[in-house]
């Protein structure tokens, strides 16, 4: 396969995420590789939501071999990491769920260990929009987000799956003063950790009506939670499970899942970056 494509290479963002809980209950959700940028240096990372990767005793990450510049299609490398609790740092905030691990070493001791080349794509800072492009967005935009709903995945080829919808509250404004939005979307367990995208191919129309021939990509968050409807009638925010087995409450979700906006992902990072004092000043520009 000729990775080439905006959408060909989404496909290679992400890794699936295996874990197990205290009481051996299997897990699955969905993390991806994003590149903080300071300058001419990066910083490399998996990013996923802390509830996928807390209080969990154990877990493996899944990536994809390469075969000099081409993806080896079902060839993978499960990576069981060693001390998985330790292994995450998540954001300052509780109540935001975001996590982030440092990719580098991961890759190396693949390397190092196994000789193994992985393949992959970056999800990087600069294609975050700044304000002025938000504010350029419409209050409802497509949107197109990539992982393991339920764990379904390319068993064969060890790709994921991806999923479309629109924005069901506007990027521009915190949904309820926090750094979150909503989306339309059907978003099941699995699907925790999972980038979301503004992907446009050919032309796109402008929040002032206007068409732009081309094409654009635009990282604009995580997906964290989804609302449920309860046995009660009650719309509830909750965590999207990871749990692989159906869950024993009866709950009916609503398809309106709860996004993480993408500057929460960059906070995360930096906050792990000043927590190990990491001097990051030499990578800045004179």
């Amino acid at each position: 396969m000729q990775v080439t494509t905006i959408a060909e290479q989404l496909f290679f963002t992400t890794v699936r995420i295996d874990t197990v809980a205290a009481n051996g209950a299997a897990g699955s959700g969905t993390g991806f590789l994003f590149l903080h940028k300071v300058g001419e240096q990066g910083f490399p990372f998996v990013v996923t939501n802390k509830h996928v990767v807390n209080g969990m005793k154990s877990g493996a990450l899944t990536f994809l071999q390469r075969d000099g510049q081409t993806p080896r299609l079902g060839q993978g490398f499960r990576l069981d990491i060693e001390g998985w609790p330790d292994a995450w740092f998540g954001h300052p905030s509780p109540d935001i769920d975001i996590a982030v691990c440092p990719f580098a070493p991961l890759e190396a001791h693949i390397k190092e260990q196994n000789n193994i080349d992985l393949f992959y794509r970056w999800v990087d800072t600069s294609m975050i929009p700044d304000d002025d492009k938000v504010k350029g967005l419409d209050a409802i935009e497509p949107v197109t987000f990539i992982g393991y709903p339920n764990g379904i995945w390319d068993s064969k080829n060890l790709l994921p799956v991806a999923r479309r919808g629109t924005t069901a509250s506007p990027i521009e404004v915190d949904f309820e003063g926090t750094p979150r939005f909503l989306i339309d979307a059907s978003v099941f367990g699995g699907s925790s950790g999972s980038p979301v995208f503004i992907l446009n191919q050919g032309s796109w129309a402008e929040k002032n009506g206007g068409l732009v021939a081309g094409s654009r990509l635009m990282f604009i968050g995580v997906i964290a939670a989804v609302f449920f409807r309860t046995h009660l009638n009650q719309i509830i925010p909750v965590p999207i499970p990871t749990q692989v087995q159906p869950m024993a409450q009866q709950q009916e979700m609503i398809d309106l899942g709860i996004v993480f906006k993408a500057r929460t992902v960059v906070e995360t990072i930096e906050a792990f970056l000043k927590a190990r004092n990491v001097d990051t000043s030499a990578a800045s520009p004179t």
